[in-house]
């Protein structure tokens, strides 16, 4: 495991983000959060008979274990630990990352002129203090025709994503309707990340709340 390089102790961000995901690091940002980012790979096999729902929990606790461990084992300063997990699910099933541009496709197909659920989990650790907190929506896509699904495959942009879309880019334009929370399904509900960090000191809505 590669050392962690901390900035200079001033600098010091409020928290650490179990992830390499610079679209949640963007998302930390965007409430006035820095963070220090540490990867963690584990393994995100689907049990037997694993609820979507119970599926991202615990991957996305996983994470935040995993995280804290290496916080602990580094001897880096105390902060909370952030971390979380995205799953695309229709008619049951979780769809995660594909791995090439035909499950991109096959994957894209299933969704296309119908709506499915992208949940995604979050999970805060300090210590032995560990919380966590689901959120859920619903997405319709457009029916997607062979010459769009052809554009958005040759773009890249289905392949580091479950479900097979980012709803951040350049699939925004067949997205029909979304019944949830914008932020969740690009992988950080930011209302439930600001709750769970206010348990752990980080009062994001205490500290700006009355501003207008």
């Amino acid at each position: 495991m590669t050392h962690t390089t901390l900035p200079p102790g001033e600098a010091l961000p409020p928290l650490y983000l179990a992830s390499a995901s610079p679209r949640r690091r963007e998302l930390l940002a965007q409430i006035g959060l820095s963070c220090i980012q540490l990867p963690m790979d584990i393994d995100e096999t689907v049990l037997p008979d694993e609820a979507p729902a119970d599926y991202v929990l615990r991957l996305a606790a996983a994470k935040a274990r995993a995280g804290w461990a290496r916080v602990a084992a580094e001897g880096l300063p105390a902060r909370p630990l952030l971390a979380a997990d995205t799953t695309v699910t229709v008619d049951g099933e979780i769809l995660g990352k594909p791995a090439d541009a035909f499950e991109a496709r096959a994957m894209l197909q299933r969704l296309s002129g119908r709506s499915h659920e992208v949940l995604t989990a979050v999970a805060v650790c300090q210590g032995a203090r560990a919380d966590s907190a689901l959120s859920v929506s619903r997405v319709e896509l457009l029916p997607l025709t062979a010459a769009m699904l052809d554009g958005y495959i040759a773009s890249g942009e289905p392949f580091d994503k479950a479900g097979a879309y980012g709803i951040q880019g350049r699939a925004a334009s067949f997205i029909a309707h979304l019944d949830g929370s914008y932020s969740g399904v690009m992988g950080l509900p930011l209302c439930e990340t600001a709750r769970l960090l206010a348990m752990h000191g980080l009062d994001i809505l205490g500290s700006h709340g009355h501003e207008q």
